[in-house]
């Protein structure tokens, strides 16, 4: 079986978008061969692929190197046909035209927060994520949907049929599941004691109830927030930065582990994701999480994580000092995190996604 990927984001993108694409190419390669296209390979990951003896990667040649976004929604399509690609994978929200009929189409859907909050996204972007994922859902063979959540959304609001949407939970980077953990406090600077927060600073994510809730935890406990600001609402996260409360927009990804390794806690209380990877992460480092009871989350979670109302300070606060006095429960919590994540280890992840390509093969 030959597949095809939009590769783009497993070569540009530091996160999110890119580890996913990194995991689905990473685990599909070891049994299949893969072709990557991707408008430019240079960069963090160009050499990230190179053990991989299944993997060819394909880049715009001669006067397409000056065109590379034409290159890759009406060239890259083309190029895939050509080169015998049964299958063609479109690992974030996109298609290319060109593909043709004997092309089998996949495409994954991580959510449709453009559509539920339209407010985050500048108006131009808007309208231009909108096309893309209208096109790709409408010519795709199968939508991959992240999350039950990702899967109701596109049947509500897309009217995408929900005979042709699978759901293939991801996983989460592999440094997570072969984690190095070291006592980073010192190179980080942290307090002793203390909560992680990981994500973008930005209004969906709601790091100011975190903030707030760590006002009603013990002076000793620090919060360390964990990612880039991103507009007037990342401004007023970073303006709350003291003592107790540390913000960590350059960390090193391969220090992540241990971050949420020497935490005593976890938070994540995000009004809305397609799957919520932070959750995910907490439990493949032995971190008890605390997150939003809305979307994705529960799904992530299940009866391993602490829940409460993205607003609802008390609730979260409760549920931390209850981590810090109750170390029988804190362990407890963590065992039952250690069970939870297996739905989502990258294997069966890879086995998932392969049964797909292999049902569109064998129709």
């Amino acid at each position: 079986m030959k597949i095809g990927y939009d590769a783009k984001r497993a070569f540009r993108n530091n996160s999110g978008l890119g580890n996913y694409s990194r995991m689905v190419i990473g685990g599909v390669a070891q049994m299949h061969d893969c072709m990557l296209y991707t408008p430019g390979a240079k960069g963090r990951y160009e050499h990230y692929f190179d053990a991989k003896e299944r993997v060819s990667v394909c880049v715009p040649k001669g006067a397409w190197r000056l065109l590379p976004d034409i290159w890759r929604s009406l060239w890259m399509g083309l190029r895939a046909k050509g080169d015998g690609v049964e299958v063609f994978h479109g690992l974030s929200h996109e298609l290319p035209y060109g593909l043709g009929k004997n092309v089998k189409k996949v495409v994954t859907m991580h959510d449709l927060i453009v559509r539920r909050y339209p407010k985050f996204f500048k108006p131009a972007d808007r309208v231009i994520h909108r096309l893309k994922m209208w096109h790709a859902c409408r010519v795709a063979d199968v939508v991959v949907a992240i999350s039950e959540q990702t899967k109701c959304d596109l049947i509500d609001l897309m009217c995408v049929p929900e005979e042709k949407i699978r759901v293939v939970y991801q996983s989460c980077d592999p440094i997570f599941w072969n984690r190095d953990i070291k006592d980073i406090k010192e190179k980080y600077y942290l307090p002793e004691k203390y909560v992680i927060c990981v994500g973008t600073l930005e209004e969906r994510k709601n790091q100011l109830r975190v903030i707030e809730a760590m006002e009603r935890l013990p002076k000793e406990i620090g919060l360390v927030l964990v990612g880039r600001p991103r507009g007037e609402y990342g401004k007023r996260v970073m303006a709350c930065s003291n003592e107790r409360i540390r913000v960590l927009t350059n960390a090193d990804f391969k220090d992540f582990p241990s971050l949420y390794a020497n935490a005593v806690a976890s938070v994540y209380l995000s009004v809305f994701e397609g799957f919520g990877i932070p959750v995910l992460e907490s439990m493949c480092c032995d971190c008890p999480v605390v997150t939003s009871n809305v979307s994705s989350m529960p799904e992530a979670g299940g009866a391993a994580a602490l829940y409460a109302a993205p607003d609802d300070v008390a609730t979260v606060s409760a549920h931390l000092n209850h981590l810090l006095d109750d170390e029988a429960f804190r362990q407890h919590t963590i065992e039952k995190g250690r069970t939870q994540k297996m739905m989502f280890a990258p294997e069966k992840v890879t086995a998932d996604m392969i049964a797909v390509y292999r049902s569109l093969l064998d129709d």
